[in-house]
């Protein structure tokens, strides 16, 4: 239609403000996943508060300075959530065309935990310190790599139209290429990073249509190579260590077992409403180890009870409800996949987290996502939700 002496009207009309752009139905904002954004970022939130009671009276971890666990937390998740719009803004379509870039990276930093480069923390050699107090974990950006590098592969030959589903070929490629960093990892060795890596492989092998008996043969690969793992003696002491307790909880109480019977009081005193926030005589105490790291599920038993325990693990399962749902309404293999993966990732890491606090699962050094404090896991899980975003934003909008 144009308006009189032949003008246009589309070239008058008011162009849209800045608002209604963000309203519009096709805008950004309003294609994002809000429950997950939202219960991330609560995570983060009850997260900080949580590390700050474990650490405010920890004069030989904080320098005399109460705040500084809480403030690196809060710049942590800043640059977690800086790190998630970014991925969302380069979309997970383009870092499909940069993955054999990523995968390089990835090997060569964690074969660089191997070097003097490397240090040991929490008597894991896993981390590389760069420098003001600062301390990278390469492996937990090898868990998004694996996601992409297998996703990218084994979704190549289906999205373009020439197969139903992944070969055989494609299988055992996609399997090498993530067990090279998984294989790297285990040296160091890193078992709680590895398990992970296993489960996301498992999710992303199920995710992709690959043939059952890939499946089965690698869960029976897994129980082979930890048979193995233990005969040739490649665990640390401190890890079989955790094992014993595990099997046995009354084994040793006042050393192995000390952390796993620590923990389970403290979550344990706290009730229904907990004790309240700053008032766990366990935390308080310093009874249990690594409060704000691996086991601050603790503080969030001791001190919010059972009601704050609870609205953890609610805000835990709606991001990996929503997780489901962009994996199945995508209309890609590939989306379908990485979400497949990152839901596998979360959902183990947080149930072995909890889990080993509660004493049904061995310690194994995990944070719990968006809640422990530790800054390359929580930049890795908001990468993480960077990358769900994207699959969402970018799919197809219906009628």
């Amino acid at each position: 239609m144009t308006a009189p002496h032949g003008f246009s009207v589309s070239r008058y009309a008011p162009e849209r403000g800045t608002l209604a752009k963000l309203a519009a139905r096709d805008s950004v904002v309003r294609r994002l996943d809000w429950p997950i954004l939202l219960s991330a970022l609560a995570l983060s939130f009850i997260g900080s508060l949580l590390v700050w009671s474990a650490t405010r009276g920890r004069t030989e971890l904080n320098n005399g300075d109460p705040y500084y666990f809480l403030f690196r937390h809060l710049l942590n998740t800043g640059i977690g959530v800086a790190l998630m719009i970014g991925t969302i803004w380069l979309g997970h379509r383009t870092l499909r065309g940069a993955v054999p870039v990523l995968y390089g990276l990835s090997i060569v930093l964690i074969l660089a935990v191997l070097t003097p480069l490397g240090a040991t923390i929490n008597g894991a050699h896993a981390w590389i310190v760069v420098g003001g107090g600062f301390s990278l974990q390469p492996s937990e950006f090898v868990k998004i790599t694996i996601i992409l590098v297998m996703a990218m592969l084994l979704a190549a030959k289906v999205d373009a139209g020439d197969q139903i589903h992944p070969d055989h070929r494609t299988v055992a490629k996609a399997l090498t290429l993530a067990a090279l960093p998984m294989g790297i990892v285990m040296l160091m060795p890193d078992l709680g990073s590895v398990m992970v890596m296993a489960v996301i492989v498992l999710g992303v092998l199920l995710a992709s249509g690959a043939s059952n008996r890939w499946v089965l043969g690698l869960i029976g690969a897994g129980v082979g190579g930890a048979v193995l793992v233990t005969a040739l003696g490649m665990l640390d002491e401190y890890q079989i260590n955790r094992f014993a307790a595990f099997a046995n909880p009354d084994l040793d109480p006042a050393g192995v077992g000390y952390n796993t019977n620590q923990a389970r009081i403290a979550i344990g005193s706290g009730g229904l409403l907990g004790s309240g926030l700053f008032k766990g005589s366990q935390t308080t105490g310093q009874f249990v180890p690594e409060q704000q790291t691996d086991f601050v599920f603790t503080v969030a038993g001791e001190e919010l009870g059972f009601v704050g325990a609870g609205l953890i693990l609610l805000l835990l399962g709606v991001i990996l409800w929503r997780a489901c749902r962009i994996a199945r309404e995508t209309t890609e293999l590939y989306g379908t996949i990485v979400a497949a993966g990152i839901i596998a990732w979360f959902a183990f890491q947080s149930f072995e987290n909890i889990g080993m606090t509660l004493g049904i699962m061995p310690v194994a050094g995990l944070p719990l996502p968006f809640v422990s404090y530790g800054g390359s896991s929580m930049f890795a899980v908001w990468v993480a939700i960077g990358l769900l975003q994207s699959i969402r934003v970018q799919r197809p909008m219906t009628a």
